[in-house]
């Protein structure tokens, strides 16, 4: 297949919105809804309409598991994982296709069937993934993980986090820029080689990558250190989810990766509406609220609607 000539931008467009990324896994073992889709094309394709639907700007599908502990898969295995599934999701959604993986051959494949995106969690080490993305002129999400998945928990040892998780994305942001690639984002990676500690000075501190130039991702969606805060199980950490991702969203994070698109979106316009109103008395600017929340605000108060 021939790769396309233009590719336009997804990460770089201005928004004054997050970009909310829905998270599809099709594996039989991530950490929160592994199994749910594996082997179940059908099922898999409802939920990225649905996350659509509930307003997610970009879909993010993976089929190898990056929980810690994960053994790896081949580019075979992902491969067969994703060819029932990325063609009817490229023919059926409207938003874009992230492809989560580490493999230049997985990359390639998902490219030439219409994905625009690749999320690698090893940060674009290897050379041929560099030139996959190049080649096809997809967006690319950089991530920093240290170690890799299998043994990452095991080893999690930093002299100057930040430091050290700024400097990595800053040179593979320009390694990739090299390269040709424009759109970009970086994702400090939460919990890929990050104790608790970690993790919570990441989220601090999340404005301090603002600095490399580049809009910024984060995945804190339904880890265990929210369960390890909150002392929860699986189910029970969408709150602690919406929290730290509204947290990183004031912090400049732009892309939030969810699982739970519906509920953070809700969270993130009320918060925008909060901060965008301007009212005085019964009056309501229509220019600063979405019109259907402007005319439920003034139905509640016997306020003509606006058309």
């Amino acid at each position: 297949m021939v790769p396309p000539k233009t590719s336009s931008l997804i990460f770089s467009q201005p928004s004054q919105k997050p970009l909310i990324m829905g998270i599809l896994n099709v594996t039989p073992d991530s950490f929160f809804d592994g199994g749910k889709f594996f082997a179940a094309p059908s099922a898999a394709i409802d939920q990225a309409l649905k996350m659509e639907g509930d307003g997610a700007a970009i879909l993010d599908i993976g089929a190898e598991s990056s929980r810690p502990g994960a053994e790896p898969v081949s580019a075979r295995e992902e491969i067969s994982r994703l060819d029932p599934i990325v063609p009817q999701l490229v023919r059926n959604l409207r938003i874009p296709i992230s492809l989560d993986t580490q493999k230049a051959q997985v990359a390639r494949w998902g490219l030439e069937r219409g994905v625009r995106i690749i999320n690698d969690i090893s940060g674009f080490r290897d050379p041929k993934m560099i030139e996959v993305a190049s080649e096809f002129r997809a967006s690319a999400i950089v991530m920093h993980m240290q170690g890799e998945p299998r043994t990452m928990q095991a080893t999690a040892h930093y002299h100057n986090l930040i430091s050290e998780i700024f400097d990595f994305l800053k040179n593979r942001v320009e390694t990739l820029q090299a390269a040709g690639i424009q759109d970009i984002a970086v994702d400090p990676g939460i919990g890929f080689g990050k104790t608790l500690p970690h993790n919570l000075l990441i989220l601090k501190n999340l404005s301090e990558f603002k600095k490399i130039g580049v809009p910024i991702a984060i995945g804190t969606s339904r880890k265990s250190f929210i369960g390890k805060v909150n002392a929860e199980i699986n189910d029970d950490r969408l709150a602690g989810s919406i929290a730290s991702n509204i947290f990183a969203y004031w912090q400049g994070a732009s892309i939030l990766r969810v699982h739970d698109v519906k509920e953070t979106c809700q969270a993130i316009g009320l918060i925008d509406a909060i901060e965008n109103s301007n009212a005085s008395d019964s009056e309501f600017q229509a220019s600063q609220l979405p019109t259907h929340l402007v005319n439920r605000l003034r139905d509640e108060m016997g306020v003509e609607k606006c058309s």
